[in-house]
């Protein structure tokens, strides 16, 4: 990168650890689905019938591997929603489902992390996440493992403890829409490229932490991913 092209010195580029491998994998974007449960989606109040998925996004940013996350700032309901994260290798538009994993470099184990109060006051007034999804550090993630160590996970646990008490336990197999279905109706909006993350969804029994609070999460065949809220 050739720094004199730049009136000020550009950002880092967000990334994350590769299982077995030195090398990172660059992050372009995050996108997240929404209610992909649909027990998730009934204690959220809404019909889980099968419609559209629907996506938000956290800015690339976002995203942090590391052991501590800070309490945000502007909220009294901060909420965890473990979930299968998709890693995108080759891009691409309007991709079919059939052929949509063919774009996908592996898998991590992520947490949505929410300001559940801001959601709920933007929802009321028909106004937007952002802020409630996107703030600092919301995107937690363990190392991604590649389809060659991993396949391509369509069954298994999922779940999350917080304090060593299980707080959220699905199936993969339990997702609304499955991942080749999610990666083709995203690139139906807007076209992939190398390096965007998708989130997939939570299963049920999202809820609030506090300080101090050490959450553990798995995902059969994926991996773990601890953090301490400080």
């Amino acid at each position: 990168m050739d720094l004199d092209s730049y009136v000020i010195s550009p950002a880092e580029r967000p990334s994350l650890a590769v299982r077995g491998d030195t090398r990172r994998f660059p992050i372009r974007r995050i996108l997240c689905v929404g209610r992909n449960y649909a027990a998730h989606a009934r204690e959220m109040g809404s019909d889980p019938d099968r419609e559209p998925p629907f996506f938000f996004s956290k800015p690339a940013d976002a995203i942090t591997s590391a052991a501590t996350v800070p309490y945000p700032s502007l909220t009294s309901s901060f909420h965890h929603e473990v979930e299968l994260v998709v890693a995108i290798a080759t891009g691409g538009r309007d991709l079919d489902p059939s052929t949509a994993l063919e774009h996908v470099y592996g898998y991590g184990v992520g947490i949505d992390l929410t300001r559940r109060d801001l959601q709920e006051a933007a929802k009321s007034t028909g106004r937007p996440w952002d802020f409630a999804k996107g703030f600092d550090l919301s995107a937690p993630c363990s190392d991604l493992v590649p389809v060659a160590q991993c396949g391509h996970p369509a069954a298994g646990a999922i779940w999350l403890s917080v304090n060593d008490a299980r707080k959220q336990s699905g199936d993969l197999a339990d997702m609304i829409w499955s991942v080749p279905e999610v990666i083709a109706a995203a690139s139906r909006a807007i076209e992939l490229a190398p390096g965007d993350l998708i989130y997939t969804g939570t299963p049920s029994g999202v809820g609030p932490l506090v300080r101090g609070d050490r959450v553990e999460c798995s995902i059969a065949g994926v991996g773990e991913l601890r953090i301490t809220i400080a």
